[in-house]
């Protein structure tokens, strides 16, 4: 499974083709409190009720607040036969939001 750290991420999303989606992990509370516009928001503990969905994108970057979470997404999907994942681990939503990058509510 390939990585990114959420930098990486910020300058990807100027270049975010069709069929590529950003995912995040976190809890539907955390996600109304701020998240990357566009973002779809499908908890960690519920990703493999979406794996279906998920199968038909290119590239479905996986984040959550500081990484843990999308790990085990991730890991979970992948495990689901999900070949198209990119894992922003050991970063999240808390990096994006110290490097003062834009949120939608």
């Amino acid at each position: 499974m390939k990585t990114m750290t959420m930098q990486a991420l910020k300058d990807q999303l100027t270049h975010l083709a069709q069929g590529e989606v950003v995912l995040d992990v976190r809890s539907p509370e955390e996600f109304s409190e701020g998240h990357i516009a566009g973002a779809r928001n499908i908890p960690h503990d519920e990703v493999l009720s979406h794996v279906e969905e998920l199968k038909k994108f290119k590239t479905v970057f996986v984040h959550c607040h500081a990484g843990g979470r999308a790990q085990v997404a991730a890991m979970d999907l992948e495990s689901a036969g999900l070949t198209n994942l990119v894992c922003i681990p050991g970063s999240g939503m808390r990096d994006w939001l110290a490097a003062g990058f834009p949120v939608t509510r």
